[in-house]
């Protein structure tokens, strides 16, 4: 058992260190404290991983670092992504970089995987844009997502989710006007899906950040206070 958590510390350790990650994501790291939220899901080599909606590509790279060629990492994004995401997807060159990342693109609700699929199915900074829809964003059915979700997912697997926090108890519409979503929304949307909340970390909260302003606000870009979930499949 010890050695097997050696193991996994020292793939975590080694993803994080990689001298061919980017180094706009090592900018991102002092934010986003990796280690702390690789530890926390406890992603380790050979795991199948559903990086959902992974826009540049951020957290596949870790991933796929530490799941290393036995492990895979499904990289998801719509055709929505695709222009914000364009530059860093380039530079990262999955196919000759990271062969073990597949890339996938397919609308929310086109979704469609085998049971049973996933070790891990990180949800980082996207649950929000479930209830947001626009010409260019499709509507997303949300219950047939986590439905997808608890199908896809291994028995002894976890869901990980992030996003920005709103204030506590704010209705839906601030994912519409903010892009951030009430943490009890997500749990109670998760658990409707038949999950069970099984631990949360403070690690990515920002005390300074209000929580009333938009994501894209200057003052708060890229430092949002963000609830880290992890759900199981419940019994």
């Amino acid at each position: 058992m010890q050695a097997q958590a050696a193991e996994n510390a020292d793939a975590i350790a080694s993803a994080i260190s990689a001298s061919e990650r980017p180094a706009t994501d090592r900018v991102r790291d002092a934010n986003r404290h990796p280690q702390e939220i690789l530890h926390f899901f406890e992603v380790q080599p050979g795991q199948q991983i559903l990086d959902l909606f992974s826009g540049g590509g951020y957290y596949t790279e870790l991933l796929a670092r530490t799941v290393g060629p036995k492990g895979k990492v499904v990289a998801h994004n719509n055709q929505a992504y695709l222009p914000f995401a364009a530059e860093d997807l380039k530079r990262r060159s999955y196919s000759e970089r990271l062969p073990n990342v597949e890339s996938l693109i397919a609308e929310a609700n086109d979704l469609s995987f085998a049971d049973a699929s996933f070790d891990r199915i990180f949800f980082v900074l996207g649950f929000h844009d479930t209830y947001f829809h626009d010409d260019s964003w499709p509507a997303i059915d949300v219950d047939r997502l986590t439905a997808l979700f608890y199908r896809a997912l291994k028995a002894d697997g976890y869901v990980a989710i992030i996003d920005h926090a709103t204030v506590p108890g704010a209705d839906v519409s601030s994912a519409e006007k903010l892009h951030r979503i009430d943490r009890s929304e997500v749990i109670r949307r998760m658990e409707q899906a038949g999950f069970k909340l099984l631990d949360s970390t403070d690690v990515l909260e920002n005390p300074d950040d209000p929580l009333t302003l938009s994501v894209f606000d200057p003052s708060v870009r890229g430092k949002t206070s963000r609830f880290v979930l992890k759900f199981g499949r419940g019994h």
